[in-house]
């Protein structure tokens, strides 16, 4: 079969990690690889980076195409792309995947999508093949979901050595857009899948019931091998269970495979705990970053994120990090309920920490998670292209205005900010060739509009809206109609979100 799998154009990068972090579709590459094992022919296209795709779903007609949908804000896009490639396409079945896509199938009844992918992609897909081939009933293939039904096969979650190494080579006409501010081509890279955590306004591990599924330590060690110097590493929580990742770093020793830079995300408690293990990995690579998520400067308000960690720890880890030479990044999420004096405790900790590099996102309810159905009930903007953790969707304790002003203050005091970090972009662009440093230097003007409280107050929903506990059924908001961001047609907004929306079970990279 002829299947084309795409990654669609992404709907705000204006604010938060989108004017500097772009990754490739590793999830697509796994379905690529998984296919390509089983003779279909297949074509990854990133439409961030290429032009419209209407004149080759003509030129190429193909039997199967896979939209890739990982965040809520991709929602409106993928939809979009789904109605495009009807038009141009209609023998072709459409299904759309993601852990997005997954966690709110409903949202895409009566859009021309054919199926939701609720699985794992890399098995589900060739399960989908075979039954278009042998004309099988499509809402009975294992891993998927029609998206106006509430049924969904019981999805098993396989070893995820079943499948062959991600198939990079589908997008190596796209590597050189891949970049964390300077740092490109940039490879991603995944060792595991899951999180055992429960944080209320995380849905990665509602989607796979606080499991854990590691791939094997050669397929890990061979999957580095053939990438480049720069790697992010996906994984959700890195350096977990122990015992398997000190085996990793052992076996990637005996085999001599060092990087230049990697960025890995985990849990500041997670290495407060495992000095050893630190020590083990810092000899991969010769800048190694860790993100972590701070989320919050005290005790009480971690504890209503259930984020099961203490401010000792969190002090803890970032210590144990720099004893080895780990840079430390990390995020703070802003309830839009909190008060000045919350955000002076943040600025204070911030301070005591020296995180200079430290990064904000607006606690958002995402579809999925405890947060969700704790707030629904106040939500007064129903567009998915707002839901990017950095637009308010309801009103905050502070009124819009004052919150923006003080969110951007938090913005001017990182390494964004002139007054904060002017000295070290000029160090910083001394030490670059010519290309990174025009990238640089890119990404630090567009992101200045993350500085700028008018920025944001311009996206916020209408002015007319009730006070912050007006129930949200009395002055709901719905999204206008927005251009095809792949045609510039005029198509109808996303559906708010339903309450089938969290029912479904789902997997990160389907």
């Amino acid at each position: 079969m002829h299947v084309l799998l795409l990654r669609p154009v992404s709907p705000n990068e204006r604010f938060g990690l989108g004017p500097f972090f772009r990754v490739e579709p590793l999830g697509l590459e796994y379905i690529a690889a998984a296919l390509l094992d089983q003779g279909h022919r297949v074509r990854i296209v990133d439409l961030r980076f290429a032009p419209g795709i209407a004149d080759a779903l003509r030129a190429d007609p193909p039997d199967l195409v896979g939209i890739t949908c990982a965040h809520a804000v991709d929602i409106p896009s993928a939809i979009s792309l789904a109605h495009t490639i009807k038009r141009a396409a209609p023998q072709a079945a459409v299904v759309l995947g993601g852990h997005a896509a997954a966690m709110t199938p409903s949202t895409f009844a009566y859009h021309p999508v054919d199926l939701v992918c609720v699985g794992d992609g890399e098995h589900a897909f060739p399960s989908l093949t075979r039954a278009l081939e042998q004309r099988l009933p499509l809402d009975l293939v294992p891993g998927f979901v029609v998206p106006d039904g509430d049924a969904c096969v019981p999805t098993v979650r396989e070893s995820l050595d079943l499948v062959p190494l991600p198939a990079r080579h589908l997008v190596a006409h796209h590597r050189k857009h891949y970049a964390c501010v300077h740092k490109m081509p940039l490879w991603a890279v995944e060792t595991a899948r899951g999180c055992p955590h429960r944080c209320s306004f995380c849905s990665v591990w509602a989607s796979c019931g606080r499991t854990f599924r590691c791939r094997c330590v050669d397929a890990v060690c061979r999957d580095f091998q053939s990438v480049g110097d720069n790697i992010f590493v996906v994984d959700d929580l890195f350096w977990y269970p122990y015992d398997r990742s000190a085996e990793l770093a052992r076996e990637l020793a005996r085999r001599g495979i060092r990087k230049d830079w990697v960025l890995v995300q985990t849990r500041l408690d997670t290495v407060a705990k495992h000095p050893t293990l630190l020590e083990a990995w810092r000899p991969f690579a010769r800048l190694f970053d860790i993100f972590f998520g701070f989320e919050a400067p005290r005790a009480d308000q971690l504890r209503a994120l259930q984020k099961d960690m203490s401010i000792e720890a969190m002090e803890e880890g970032v210590a144990v990090a720099r004893s080895f030479g780990y840079g430390v990044t990390g995020n703070f999420v802003v309830d839009p309920d909190w008060t000045e004096d919350d955000f002076e405790a943040m600025w204070a900790l911030v301070d005591r920490l020296e995180l200079n590099r430290a990064g904000y996102t607006i606690l958002t309810p995402l579809p999925g998670t405890e947060l969700f159905r704790r707030w629904k009930p106040r939500l007064l903007d129903h567009d998915w292209a707002r839901y990017d953790m950095h637009h308010l969707l309801f009103e905050p304790r502070l009124g819009r205005k004052r919150f923006f002003e003080l969110f951007a203050e938090s913005w001017r005091r990182n390494v964004l900010g002139p007054r904060y970090a002017g000295a070290k972009w000029w160090r910083w662009a001394r030490e670059l060739e010519p290309r990174q440093a025009l990238v640089l230097a890119r990404v630090l003007y567009r992101t200045q509009r993350m500085l700028d409280p008018d920025a944001y107050l311009r996206e916020t929903f209408p002015a007319m809206v009730g006070a912050p506990a007006m129930p949200a059924a009395s002055a709901t908001h719905h999204a206008p109609p927005r251009p095809d961001s792949n045609t510039g047609d005029v198509l109808p907004p996303a559906r708010p979100p339903t309450a089938a929306t969290t029912k479904s079970s789902s997997a990160k990279h389907g």
